[in-house]
């Protein structure tokens, strides 16, 4: 989708990465409690200025007590939420 953003400057591309960091980390904080939370790394990465490449990587692990969460579906919408967050803090910009 091309939003017709400006070049990021550096401290732009910081805010947007920690927006949509920001965005997944409270997503799976509200479907899962904290003490279920083994592991969560959430990776977000900017390249490129015309396309912009978002790159969101998360690494998360349940403790045995948390069955009844499908991990891969909460990571898959944690991403989803991260993009989001992305593309509304680039909305801003414009």
């Amino acid at each position: 989708m091309e939003l017709g953003i400006p070049e990021l400057t550096s401290e732009q591309i910081e805010e947007l990465c920690a927006a949509a960091e920001k965005a997944a980390r409270k997503h799976v904080l509200s479907k899962v409690s904290a003490k279920l939370v083994e592991r969560l790394n959430i990776s977000v990465e900017a390249e490129g200025t015309k396309p912009l490449n978002l790159t969101v990587e998360i690494d998360l692990v349940l403790s045995s007590q948390a069955k009844e969460f499908d991990q891969k579906a909460l990571v898959q919408e944690a991403v989803k939420e991260a993009f989001k967050a992305g593309e509304d803090y680039l909305r801003k910009l414009t």
